[in-house]
C-alpha cells in the first residue's frame, strides 16, 4: 500500500482511533458488540500501519498502545489520592438491621441506600488528567499501592481516554476480574500441558494484574467494573456517582439497585443469595452505602472501614472440616461412589455432614485420608465436594482408603474395569440399585410422582409391597394404611398422585427408565427423533450411534437395556396398568433450521425450549457453526455470541423464540 501523505493520515488516523474506540466501548463496556473481531482488527492493523509510517501521530490514547511496552523488573509505589478503605463484613439480616440502628443513631433520621454486588476481583484505582488515562494502581495497605498502569491499559473494558471532556484530575476506584468463563478455559489450557490448574478466578485475575510482562495480562481476558469516584465533584447520592461513571465511558454494574429502606435492602441481599450462581463472574457478597454522600462523609471511618457502608458476605461456598470415615454408595447403575463422613459443618447457607469424593482414582489423586482437615466446597445445589486435605495439620493417625472388595448392600464383588473410573456392583438385582432406580423413575424430571420420596420407597421395598417401578401403579390405600407415616388421607393422596401420573411427556417416560447415559437431554432427543417406544425398541445399533448427540457408547446402553429381560418384563407390566406417554406431536414448522441456545432463559429452562424446537421438526446444537439459523440470546450469554456474529448467524432474543414457538 502507498504511503499517503501527512495531512491525509492525521485526519485518517483520527478517524480510526475515535471509530476502534466506539466499537471498543460497544462491546467491552455495553455488551453490545455491532462487528465482529475480524473488522475490529482490520480497522486496529490499518492505524498500527499509519503510526508505524508516522510516528509522531502516535498519541496516549490510540488503541495500538494498549500492550506496547517491555517487561517491567519490578513495580514502582504509588501513594493514593485518598484512603482506599476496606468494609466491614456482616454475615446476617440481624446485622445489617444492627449497623442500621447505629447509623440512624449517628445522623438521627432514616437514610435510604444503594447497594450493588461485591464482585470477588482485585481493587484497583483509576487516575486521568484532562480525560487521558495516566496510571492504574492497586490498593496495596489502602494508602500506597504498586503502579501496574501498564498493565490495566490492556483491559479494553478500561477508557483509555474519557468520553465526555473532563478537566483536571479525576480517580475513580473500581475492580479487576476474570470472567467464569474465562477461567475456566485458562484452566482447561493449563491441564492440557500438564501444569497446575487455579484455584478461583480471583486469585488469577489479581496474579494477571500483577505479572511484569503486560503481555501475559493481556492474555488473561480481563474485565473491570467502577464503582466510585474520589474527585470532588459536587455530586450528592452514590447513585449519580454511578450514572456519571457509565457517562465518562466506565463499564459499571447492571446489577445495582437503589433502596428506599433497610427491607429493601434485604430483599436485595435475598435475591441474589439465591441468584448469584447465575452470573457469570464470581461475587461474594453485597455492598450497602448510605446514598447521600453528605451523610456518608459525616459519618466518617472507624480504622481503616467507612461507618456509612458494609459489606453483607453471602453464605460460605468453602469451609475447612474433618474427615471422620469414608464410605461408598451404591447408585441406580451399580455405581459405587466413595463418599466422605464429616464433621458437620455450615456451608452455603445449609449444614452438611457428607461430601463427595467422586472415585477411587479422585481419592488417590488428591491423597485425600479419614482424618485429614478438608476444604470443602458447595456452589448453589451442587453436592458437596471436597476439594482437597490440609497436609500441614496432619498428625500421622490419618488413615488411607481402600475400595472395598464387596458391595456392603448385596455383599457381591465390585468390578472395575480396567481402563475405567467408575467401580460397579457386579449384581444388577442389588437392594440398593433397585431403590436408587425407583427413586430416579419417581423424581422430578421423570414421572414427577408427589410424595413418593427415598423414605416413601424405602418402606415399600422393605415390606415387600413393590419389587419395580411398575408396582407403583398397582398400590391401594388398603397396601399404604398398614404401614407407619400412613393414615387414610395420606395413603389417598399418595395413590392419587401415582394414578395421575399414568400419562407423562414421552422424554420423562425415556429418562424415568433409568436407562444408562440417557440424562434428560438425550431422552428428549430420543423422543422427537422415535416418537414412540416401538419405533425406539426396534431401531438397530447402527441407527442409533450415528445420531448427533449419541454416539457409539450411548448407543450401545440404549440398544441393550430394550433387549434385557427384566426391562422388557417391566415396560409390559407398565404397559398393563395403561402406564404410558402423551403421543409426541411434532409440526415442521421449524423443519430445516437449526437453533442454539446461549445463557438462560427467563419463561422455560434450555432443556424445555431445545425439546420444543424438536416438536416443531427444527433442530437444536450445542455449537455455532455455519449451519446455524438462529442463536437465541439468554441472560448472561458466553462466547457464543460473538462466534454468531462473526459467522453472521442471526441473533434472536427469547422473547422472539417464544414467539416463533
Amino acid at each position: 500500500m502507498a504511503k499517503i501523505i501527512l495531512s491525509e493520515a492525521k485526519k485518517r488516523a483520527e478517524k480510526l482511533r475515535k471509530l476502534i474506540d466506539e466499537y471498543r466501548y460497544q462491546y467491552h463496556v455495553l455488551d453490545e458488540p455491532t462487528i465482529s473481531d475480524e473488522i475490529y482488527g482490520s480497522l486496529t492493523v490499518e492505524l498500527r500501519e499509519i503510526e508505524n509510517d508516522y510516528p509522531e501521530l502516535i498519541m496516549p490514547d490510540s488503541p495500538t498502545q494498549r500492550v506496547g511496552g517491555q517487561p517491567l523488573e519490578k513495580f514502582e509505589k504509588v501513594q493514593h489520592i485518598s484512603q482506599m478503605l476496606s468494609l466491614n463484613d456482616v454475615f446476617s439480616q440481624e446485622e445489617i438491621l444492627d449497623w442500621e440502628q447505629r447509623t440512624k443513631k449517628l445522623v438521627g433520621k432514616s437514610l435510604d441506600y444503594f447497594c450493588e454486588l461485591k464482585i470477588d476481583g482485585l481493587s484497583i484505582m483509576l487516575t486521568y488528567e484532562n480525560g487521558l488515562f495516566v496510571r492504574g494502581a492497586t490498593r496495596g495497605n489502602g494508602l500506597i499501592g504498586e503502579d501496574v498502569t501498564q498493565n490495566l491499559r490492556t483491559i479494553p473494558s478500561i477508557p483509555l481516554k474519557l468520553r465526555k471532556p473532563q478537566k483536571g484530575r479525576l480517580d475513580v476506584r473500581g475492580e479487576v476480574y476474570m470472567s467464569k468463563e474465562t477461567f475456566e478455559k485458562v484452566n482447561r489450557e493449563q491441564a492440557k500441558k500438564g501444569l497446575t490448574t487455579y484455584a478461583n478466578p480471583r486469585n488469577l485475575a489479581a496474579g494477571s494484574v500483577r505479572q511484569l510482562d503486560p503481555k501475559i495480562t493481556v492474555s488473561r481476558k480481563l474485565d473491570s467494573y467502577i464503582y466510585d469516584i474520589y474527585t470532588d465533584l459536587g455530586l450528592k447520592t452514590h447513585k449519580e456517582k454511578h450514572k456519571i461513571l457509565a457517562s465518562l465511558g466506565f463499564k459499571t454494574s447492571k446489577y445495582v439497585k437503589y433502596c428506599r429502606n433497610i427491607e429493601e435492602v434485604i430483599d436485595y441481599c435475598k435475591h441474589w443469595d439465591d441468584k448469584r450462581n447465575s452470573l457469570d463472574f464470581q461475587v461474594d457478597g453485597v455492598v450497602i452505602l448510605a446514598n447521600s454522600n453528605e451523610l456518608y462523609q459525616f459519618l466518617g471511618s472507624v480504622g481503616k472501614a467507612p461507618r456509612g457502608a458494609i459489606a453483607y458476605k453471602f453464605p460460605a461456598e468453602q469451609v475447612t472440616t474433618t474427615i471422620e470415615d469414608i464410605r461408598v454408595n451404591i447408585g441406580r447403575t451399580g455405581a459405587v461412589t466413595p463418599f466422605a463422613v464429616m464433621k458437620p459443618v455450615k456451608i452455603a447457607g445449609s449444614t452438611v455432614s457428607r461430601a463427595t469424593l467422586h472415585n477411587e482414582d479422585e481419592i488417590k489423586k488428591k491423597d485425600i485420608r479419614i482424618g485429614d482437615t478438608i476444604v470443602v466446597q458447595k456452589a448453589g445445589d451442587i453436592i458437596p465436594e471436597v476439594i482437597k486435605p490440609l497436609v500441614e495439620l496432619r498428625a500421622g493417625r490419618e488413615k488411607s482408603f481402600k475400595m472395598p472388595k464387596k458391595c456392603p448392600i448385596c455383599g457381591s464383588l465390585i468390578i472395575r474395569p480396567t481402563g475405567k473410573a467408575v467401580a460397579r456392583c457386579s449384581n444388577k438385582n442389588c437392594y440398593a440399585i433397585e431403590k436408587e432406580q425407583l427413586i430416579h423413575f419417581a423424581s422430578k424430571d421423570a414421572f414427577d410422582i408427589d410424595g413418593l420420596g427415598e423414605k416413601i420407597i424405602d418402606q415399600l421395598l422393605n415390606e415387600g409391597v413393590i419389587s419395580d417401578a411398575g408396582d407403583f401403579f398397582a398400590l391401594t390405600e388398603g397396601d399404604l394404611l398398614p404401614l407407619e407415616r400412613f393414615a387414610d388421607k395420606s395413603a389417598e393422596n399418595l395413590v392419587k398422585a401415582i394414578q395421575d401420573r399414568k400419562k407423562v411427556s414421552f422424554s420423562r417416560f425415556l429418562y424415568g427408565l433409568g436407562i444408562r447415559h440417557v440424562g434428560a437431554v438425550i431422552a428428549s432427543l430420543l423422543a422427537t427423533r422415535f416418537r414412540t417406544l416401538e419405533v425406539l425398541q426396534s431401531t438397530n445399533l447402527e441407527e442409533l450411534s450415528q445420531i448427533e448427540g449419541i454416539g457409539e457408547v450411548v448407543a450401545q446402553s440404549i440398544y441393550g437395556w430394550f433387549r434385557e429381560k427384566q426391562n422388557v418384563k417391566l415396560l409390559k407390566k407398565l404397559a398393563s396398568f395403561d402406564v404410558g406417554y402423551e403421543k409426541v406431536k411434532i409440526e415442521n414448522k421449524l423443519a430445516g433450521l437449526t437453533f442454539v441456545i446461549t445463557g438462560s432463559l427467563e419463561s422455560m429452562s434450555r432443556e424445555e425450549a431445545e425439546e420444543k424446537i424438536r416438536l416443531l421438526g427444527g433442530q437444536a446444537s450445542n455449537s455455532v457453526s455455519k449451519e446455524t439459523d438462529y442463536l437465541v440470546l439468554g441472560k448472561n450469554p458466553g462466547s457464543k455470541l460473538a462466534k454468531a456474529e462473526t459467522l453472521g448467524v442471526k441473533v434472536i432474543s427469547g422473547e422472539e423464540l417464544i414467539a416463533m414457538l
